[in-house]
Formats: structure tokens, C-alpha cells, sequence
């Protein structure tokens, strides 16, 4: 069965101060293509991987194996809505977020931190 990965991107984006803040979207889609081209680095089998974004992020376009999700609200609302949804299915969130990984853990998910998709960065 296709694991579903939901990725924090202000979460996984924020751990590394490389500047991010100057262009919020920017990093969004950085992070969003080096997902469309690595996946998610050391996990065997499909995985279908979703970025939630949220603020000045929202917007950012979807490629071919990334969807990306707008939160209309808070994004780690969204990512709980995505998880509880995932229920019945391997599902991982990528975070380092307390409160998310404790509510996505109540509807099953797996958590993993930002390094877990960052690569070099």
C-alpha cells in the first residue's frame, strides 16, 4: 500500500536558517522540487507525498510527485485533517512541531523530524 507523507514545509522550511524568511514561497517551492526530485530519502516502497504550506507560502503549485495543499487556516490543522483522513493507511508527518506530532499521532501516523526530508540543506 502507497504511504502517504504529509510534510510541515513551514516546519521542515524554519530548521534551517538559511535565509527562508526573506521569501517564504521561495523556499516553499525549493523544498516542494527537491521533494519531486529525491522523495523521501531512505524510505523503501510508494509513497505519495503532500506539502502542506500556509501564509505567504499559499499558492505554491503542485509538480508531478509533490501535491501541494494551501491551508486556508492554520496548516497544522490541515495536516490533522490529511492524517485522521489517512486512517486505514501507512501515513508519515514530517515535523518537529510537539502539538502535531501528538495529534497526528492520535489518528495513527508515524512522525519523523525535518532531516528526514531535508537532504543537504
Amino acid at each position: 500500500m502507497t504511504t502517504l507523507v504529509i510534510i510541515d514545509a513551514a516546519n521542515v522550511v524554519g530548521s534551517v536558517p538559511d535565509g527562508w524568511w526573506r521569501d517564504r514561497r521561495g523556499a516553499a517551492e525549493r523544498l516542494r522540487d527537491r521533494l519531486a526530485v529525491d522523495g523521501v530519502p531512505g524510505h523503501e516502497g510508494a509513497v505519495e507525498i503532500v506539502l502542506v504550506v500556509e501564509g505567504a507560502a499559499r499558492g505554491v503549485e503542485s509538480v508531478p510527485g509533490v501535491r501541494v495543499e494551501s491551508a486556508a487556516g492554520s496548516g497544522d490543522d490541515r495536516i490533522a485533517e490529511l492524517a485522521a483522513e489517512a486512517r486505514g493507511r501507512p501515513c508519515l508527518v514530517v515535523t518537529a512541531d510537539r502539538e502535531l506530532r501528538r495529534r497526528v499521532g492520535e489518528f495513527g501516523a508515524e512522525v519523523a523530524g525535518p532531516r528526514a526530508v531535508r537532504g543537504g540543506s
